[in-house]
């Protein structure tokens, strides 16, 4: 026959497992909710006016190569290709959801990286820099492969 004592261990064990399983869930969420207020963030900077106005001009720009974009608008590096290597980076990381940055930015990543590419193979042969923006070169690859898997 089983005692009290058993029955307590058993419903204390049952009470441990359960309380497990609820904290994994909640985990699960909680990364989930991180990863979505990421890429809120950084749809709040590519809103802005600023950032639009910049990108306008990168994407209009008929520089063929870095050094004159440089010297042009007198930065070390357009900002909008800042913010893609970071949204790449973080992307490459699985820090934030692949869909989300898709829907968000998919309509205009192919074409900031057509035409980031040849400046910025330009670049890291003159420089000698092989991983230079590797974030901006991952997310333009692997949306192009997404989004051609997914037509």
């Amino acid at each position: 026959m089983v005692g009290i004592t058993e029955i307590s261990t058993i419903v204390a064990a049952a009470g441990v497992l359960a309380g497990m399983v609820l904290a994994v869930v909640e985990l699960r969420n909680l990364v989930k909710q991180r990863k979505t207020e990421l890429v809120t963030h950084l749809y709040a900077v590519y809103c802005s006016e600023a950032f639009q106005k910049e990108m306008y001009a990168f994407l209009r720009d008929e520089s063929s190569d870095f050094q004159t974009y440089q010297q042009k608008f007198q930065i070390e590096f357009p900002p909008s290709a800042v913010f893609f290597n970071e949204v790449g980076t973080l992307l490459e990381r699985k820090l934030i959801d692949f869909d989300l940055v898709d829907s968000l930015f998919g309509g205009i990543i192919p074409r900031f990286w057509k035409r980031a590419k040849p400046l910025l193979e330009n670049e890291r042969r003159l420089i000698n820099a092989p991983k230079l923006a590797q974030g901006l070169e991952y997310l333009g690859n692997e949306i192009q492969k997404y989004q051609t898997k997914n037509v």
